[in-house]
């Protein structure tokens, strides 16, 4: 009788999951406490595979040998606590998947920055010519692929969620970027438990692998002090007296590895100190994975982004309109407005989360001629900026947003969209809220120039 595996949510992942147990003869039931996507039951029905929708079936479930949980269940759910006290095993899609392949794997986790970096070293590897795959929090799922495809290597996007389900994961090379406050409620509002939770990339990671650390930030570099680190460290620094053998001297990134280089910021398709370390982290990754000088260099002038992360939209009379929003807390504010000498016509507003707007007053009092808010709720912007900045307007609509820009803009100016903000309040997400400035935008060009013509 083949053992069985319940997978707890009906997502990509779980789906995933689903098709990998599948393959690999185990008697599979997927559980999910909402509606499933017909996408993905499709799937389900056309492999055989029996799900339930809107709740999970005690008895169905607590009779598994293994559960897979999708990344958004906490530990505390209720059927996650009954299937550890029936002492069933709980792991994540990514532990799964990594159980039923050789390939080697690149993981990459942070705070802030994990989307960019495991996005331009996929890139880079492509253009090395690697037989990669993309997964984790982007792409398809990881067990999807290991089902269907051969693949040499995966760039996996880690969040501290799915870390939380690994048990012998063990990449051969893993990042991390930076750690500041997230997802705290997740984590009993301890920040040591969500500290703990990033490190447990490498866990089980060997002498033969490679740890990848910013080690300028605080939290990384007073956790590795007490922490005894098996794989082979490399740290990376913004500071030209770092030790560090991966540095940015102010002009260059440096990276002493097996051989000695250099790549100027202006090289690459990046901006702002943030990608210098994204760009070091990638860089550094596909090196020792063995990709080459020229074909990284020829990569990084050859990389696009994902939407909504500094995403330059278009320039209208010698204004920049750039979109930054998936900058929804003023950690990622931070790195938007450094990324700009100025002046910057800055967009923020939204649902905000327990702000502390001290962290970027400096460049806002030096940078910003005007702040426009999108929000329904603005005054704690409005309060704690009215000194600092000179004009503060407010919209709830995009595209008066945009047209409020541009009368406040001169040519060399830069509109910036780095909200600082939660979108619920006036849209579905913060891709909804970029999607939408991004064509108000552009219909604003194409009237403008109309008008020219």
């Amino acid at each position: 009788m083949s053992e069985r595996i319940v997978i707890l949510g009906g997502g990509e992942s779980g789906t995933g999951a689903a098709l990998l147990a599948k393959a690999n003869g185990f008697d599979v039931f997927v559980s999910d406490m909402g509606p499933i996507k017909e996408k993905y039951t499709a799937e389900l029905e056309k492999e055989n595979i029996a799900f339930e929708t809107g709740g999970h079936t005690e008895a169905k479930i607590l009779n598994a040998n293994y559960i897979i949980k999708s990344p958004g269940i906490p530990d505390k759910a209720p059927m996650i606590k009954a299937a550890k006290v029936a002492g069933i095993p709980v792991i994540d899609e990514i532990e799964f998947a990594s159980q039923y392949t050789d390939a080697k794997i690149i993981a990459i986790t942070g705070t802030n920055g994990k989307t960019t970096t495991t996005l331009l070293t996929y890139h880079l590897m492509k253009e090395a010519g690697f037989n990669v795959g993309l997964a984790g929090n982007v792409g398809t799922s990881m067990a999807r692929q290991v089902a269907r495809d051969a693949f040499d290597w995966y760039v996996l996007e880690l969040s501290s969620f799915q870390l939380d389900g690994t048990k012998t994961f063990s990449p051969d090379i893993a990042v991390l970027l930076n750690i500041t406050p997230d997802h705290l409620d997740r984590y009993e509002y301890e920040m040591k438990n969500y500290v703990e939770s990033k490190f447990q990339i490498i866990r089980k990671m060997q002498p033969s692998q490679h740890f990848i650390y910013y080690s300028d930030d605080a939290v990384i570099a007073a956790e590795m002090k007490g922490r005894s680190v098996k794989p082979q460290q490399i740290p990376v620094s913004l500071k030209a007296s770092s030790a560090a053998p991966v540095f940015f001297d102010g002009e260059k990134m440096n990276f002493k590895l097996k051989n000695s280089f250099s790549i100027a910021q202006s090289d690459t398709t990046l901006k702002g100190p943030h990608n210098l370390i994204n760009t070091m982290a990638a860089v550094t990754s596909v090196t020792l994975a063995g990709a080459t000088l020229d074909s990284v260099k020829k990569g990084l002038k050859t990389f696009k982004n994902a939407p909504h992360r500094l995403e330059s939209v278009a320039v209208i009379r010698g204004v920049e309109f750039v979109n930054d929003s998936k900058a929804t807390n003023v950690d990622s504010v931070v790195y938007g407005l450094g990324s700009y000498k100025g002046p910057l016509i800055w967009i923020a507003g939204g649902v905000d989360k327990g702000n502390d707007y001290s962290l970027i007053e400096e460049q806002v009092k030096e940078k910003v001629k005007a702040l426009i808010c999108l929000g329904k709720d603005n005054e704690k912007l409005k309060q704690f900026f009215g000194k600092t900045v000179k004009r503060i307007d407010e919209t709830q609509s995009v595209k008066d947003l945009v047209q409020k820009a541009l009368v406040m803009a001169e040519a060399g100016d830069v509109v910036l969209l780095s909200p600082a903000c939660a979108s619920f309040d006036l849209f579905k997400n913060y891709e909804d809220r970029g999607d939408q400035f991004r064509q108000a935008v552009l219909d604003l060009k194409k009237e403008v120039e109309g008008a020219s013509a």
